[in-house]
């Protein structure tokens, strides 16, 4: 199974912002977590970031047919960025979202995800878990088809 993880918008300052609600794990840490737990569940996986919305519908339209599943965390483009919620659509790659804070506890406009509905699941709250449950689940997803 290969799976591709996507990074949005200001995820590569983690560590640094906002350490209340994100923490204090840098990215590079989250991305060498997320790569042992692929070697453990024998499974490929590449991980991107970017903090423009154009270069992260390029890597998800990139995913077509190279890719079994999507691992998106779209930062604050899941309350408004339809072309990434199209993108996914038009790949047809089961796809999950997450985030690493409760977006439902933070401020009314976070609780709004364009995205959620073209996602086979949405992940949030869990810290740089919710990207490990995000794998899993695209897994056992797989295993049950």
């Amino acid at each position: 199974m290969k799976i591709q993880v996507i990074h949005g918008p200001n995820l590569n300052m983690l560590g640094i912002r906002e350490k209340n609600i994100y923490g204090t794990m840098s990215l590079e840490s989250i991305n060498r977590l997320i790569g042992e737990a692929a070697e453990k569940l024998k499974i490929e996986v590449s991980i991107f970031q970017s903090n423009h919305e154009g270069s992260i519908i390029d890597k998800i339209h990139d995913c077509y047919n190279k890719y079994d599943g999507l691992v998106i965390n779209p930062g604050a483009y899941t309350h408004y960025s339809y072309a990434i919620r199209d993108a996914i659509a038009a790949v047809s790659i089961p796809t999950v979202e997450v985030h690493l804070s409760d977006i439902q506890d933070r401020e009314d406009f976070r609780k709004i995800s364009v995205i959620k509905d073209v996602c086979v699941k949405q992940i949030a709250g869990k810290g740089y878990l919710s990207y490990i449950e995000g794998i899993e689940a695209l897994l056992h997803r797989q295993e049950e088809n």
